[in-house]
């Protein structure tokens, strides 16, 4: 009985051994090794580099690296089962070593030694002091992101700037000056480029009164903000597609946005022919507004226009505004779908319902909403809804009641609570930038997720983030007039990297 046992157990042990021995022959005779990795700058940035991984036979990988003497790791995805990797790595800042390990994932992974690489020095027109030495600048402003500027100078470019004013992505049109851009559902930017000399301005003349009119408006079939071209681009800064709307008999301006079914939107110059002279002939150009959607492929899907609910017989300003007379500066879309349109000469907000192209509601002086005076917004800018639900605006605060001074001219971002059943507009937040931000054109301002407020002081040249007291906590310095600053969060980059504290 006892040798038996004997044997038995023998007899497993043996079994044991084999399978150990078969596993350890199968694990060696299968190892997946790194033939060959091969580094590259594309473009010969300074702000990205590329690894490329080949392997010995088909396995996923993934990249570990972050900046030499740093406390912040990056980790890209798991590129999956494939000889050949591509790998990219984005936001490296110039002039910096970093280091970086490869794992190949399998049984066991396996993690190649720790390397290192050096980023390229920045090019000269990278080069700028964006942080002024004594200005605010407490980084944690930002919460975890940064913050997407344009030029539109030539040549034109995107740059997204961090917290301490370093650029972190980049991308430049040889050709055009980069009016908007703007990050998409799809995690793509959607811009809008144009040549600068196709800005046209209407000049003041000579005893012209004072008014929104005596300004440099827009006049003609472009205008100022108008663009010619629409690019999109991925996170990697290749160029998805190119649309020529100008080829189109097409200006867009002052806003693109893309909507969750990818499709384009934008505010476009439309047009009435009318008789402003009495001449019993319809010999005179009105130009206004509207909305088109348009799909990636550059074809016309929608389209809606604010003569449609205009009622020309009734303006008593039709010929001092003939040239400009909505100057619609911004489209978004409502929770519901409907559009949400910003007319700073009408000081109001606008709600149009798509489908049936009526005016839902105004939001302002002399709309529908009851709102106490001081609530009363004056040449806004960038209406949209925030993550709280709220509508949130930019008021410029131009030709306001108290516009009578420059000594008491302000800006301030607004936000409404709307009761739609009882049409009250209730004002929620009510932040007053310092007198030196003040900017009567364009601007923006946008709640983060910290609740500070990111502001564009465009004619000031200021980026600045502040508390919802109006105290300036970040700013930012740069050396042109960015039509809108757009923040840009951690999670755009979620699908090339995650972070974690080493």
């Amino acid at each position: 009985m006892g040798l038996s046992l004997k044997r038995g157990s023998v007899i497993i042990l043996s079994g044991v051994l084999l399978v150990i021995v078969l596993a350890v022959f199968y694990l060696l005779s299968g190892t997946v090794e790194i033939r060959e990795i091969r580094l590259s700058s594309p473009g010969n940035s300074a702000l990205k580099e590329d690894i490329n991984i080949v392997l010995n036979k088909t396995a996923s990988v993934y990249v570990e690296y972050w900046k030499e003497g740093g406390a912040e790791k990056y980790t890209t995805p798991v590129s999956e089962d494939r000889e050949e990797h591509d790998i990219h790595l984005l936001l490296l800042e110039p002039g910096t070593t970093y280091e970086y390990r490869i794992t190949v994932k399998g049984l066991f992974d396996k993690s190649t030694d720790i390397r290192s690489f050096h980023t390229m020095d920045a090019p000269p027109w990278m080069v700028h002091d964006w942080m002024k030495e004594g200005a605010p600048r407490d980084v944690t402003a930002l919460d975890d992101g940064m913050v997407m500027l344009c030029y539109r100078g030539y040549p034109g470019y995107i740059a997204i700037v961090d917290g301490n004013g370093v650029v972190r992505w980049y991308w430049q049109d040889d050709d055009l000056g980069v009016r908007i851009a703007t990050i998409t559902p799809r995690k793509t930017i959607l811009a809008l480029l144009a040549p600068a000399r196709k800005d046209e301005f209407r000049k003041k003349k000579k005893g012209e009164n004072a008014g929104v009119a005596s300004y440099y408006m827009r006049t003609g079939k472009t205008g100022f903000v108008g663009g010619t071209e629409i690019v999109e681009l991925n996170l990697e800064g290749h160029e998805l597609r190119r649309i020529n709307v100008a080829e189109k008999d097409l200006v867009f301006h002052h806003d693109i946005r893309m909507n969750d079914q990818s499709q384009i939107m934008s505010i476009y110059r439309d047009y009435r022919m009318y008789d402003l002279k009495g001449s019993g002939e319809a010999r005179d150009t009105l130009w206004g507004d509207g909305v088109m959607i348009m799909d990636t492929l550059g074809e016309v899907v929608k389209k809606w226009s604010a003569w449609e609910v205009w009622d020309i017989e009734k303006d008593t300003r039709l010929e001092e505004y003939a040239g400009d007379r909505f100057h619609f500066n911004s489209i978004r879309l409502d929770r519901d779908g409907n559009y949400l349109l910003s007319t700073p000469i009408e000081n109001q907000v606008w709600k149009v319902n798509p489908k049936t192209g009526k005016l839902v509601w105004k939001l302002g002086k002399g709309g529908d909403f009851e709102m106490d005076s001081t609530s009363y917004f004056y040449f806004q800018h960038d209406a949209h809804i925030n993550r709280l639900g709220d509508l949130m605006l930019f008021d410029n605060g131009d030709f306001s009641p108290n516009d009578t001074t420059k000594v008491n001219k302000f800006s301030r971002s607004v936000s409404f609570d709307l009761d739609t059943v009882n049409m009250r507009a209730n004002i929620k937040i009510n932040t007053v930038l310092p007198g030196r931000y003040y900017t009567s054109r364009m601007g923006s301002s946008t709640l983060l997720p910290n609740d500070n407020i990111l502001f564009t002081s465009s004619k000031t040249g200021g980026v600045v983030i502040s508390d919802q007291k109006g105290e300036v906590l970040w700013a930012l310095n740069s050396y042109f007039i960015p039509y809108r600053a757009e923040y840009v969060p951690r999670s755009t980059w979620s699908a090339y990297f995650k972070t974690e504290q080493q």
